[in-house]
C-alpha cells in the first residue's frame, strides 16, 4: 500500500512538474521568438543616406546636415541596430541606436548613444495604427539645465526605400520639433 501511495504521489508530482515546465518553456519561447513587430523593423535593413534638420530654436532656421546609416537586424532578428556617421553643427557625428520590441511587455524599446554626449537615451513606444508610426517617449539628459527632459520620437517607414524619424523636446508640457531625419536607401 505504501508503494502504491508513493507511486501515485510520484507520478502526480512528475506530471505537475512536466506540465509546469512545458508551460514555462512555451512562455520563454513566445518571449524570445521574433514576430511581426520585429519583421516591421527588418524593413529598414540596409545602407542609407540621410538628411537631417536640427532646430535649436523652434522659430529659427534648421541646421541641415548629411550622413550615412548602416542598418541591420542583429541577434537572430530580434533587434534593429543602426550605426550613423556624418556631420552635425560642423563636427563629426557618430551614433548607435538599438530598437526592439519586447514581446512580454508589448512595447517597442529604443536606446541611442553618440559622440555628442556620455549618456544613454532610453525610450518606450507603441505602434500608432492611425499614423502608421511608432511613437516613443522617454527622457534624455539636458546639459544646459542639468536635468533630464522629456522627449518624444516618431519612427515611420514611408516605403521600402525610405523612412523618417522626428524628435521632439517637451518643455513646460509643450512639444517642439528639434530634429527631422529622412533616410533614403543607397
Amino acid at each position: 500500500m505504501k508503494n502504491l501511495l508513493f507511486t501515485i504521489l510520484f507520478l502526480g508530482l512528475f506530471t505537475f512538474k512536466s506540465y509546469s515546465q512545458n508551460d514555462d518553456m512555451k512562455k520563454w519561447m513566445d518571449y524570445m521568438t521574433p514576430g511581426k513587430e520585429q519583421e516591421k523593423l527588418a524593413k529598414m535593413n540596409g545602407d542609407f543616406n540621410f538628411i537631417s534638420k536640427f532646430w535649436m530654436d523652434p522659430a529659427g532656421e534648421p541646421q541641415v546636415s548629411k550622413g550615412t546609416a548602416q542598418c541591420e537586424m542583429i541577434l537572430g532578428g530580434r533587434y534593429f541596430q543602426m550605426k550613423v556617421s556624418g556631420k552635425m553643427m560642423g563636427m563629426d557625428f557618430n551614433g548607435i541606436g538599438l530598437t526592439g520590441f519586447d514581446n512580454g511587455k508589448k512595447v517597442y524599446l529604443n536606446t541611442w548613444v553618440d559622440n555628442f554626449g556620455t549618456g544613454i537615451m532610453m525610450m518606450e513606444g507603441i505602434y500608432d495604427e492611425s499614423s502608421k508610426q511608432i511613437i516613443f517617449k522617454g527622457k534624455s539628459y539636458d546639459p544646459m539645465s542639468g536635468k533630464d527632459m522629456d522627449m518624444k520620437q516618431t519612427l515611420k517607414i514611408i516605403d521600402d526605400n525610405t523612412y523618417g524619424m522626428d524628435m521632439y523636446n517637451v518643455v513646460n508640457g509643450k512639444e517642439f520639433k528639434n530634429m527631422e531625419i529622412v533616410y533614403t536607401r543607397k
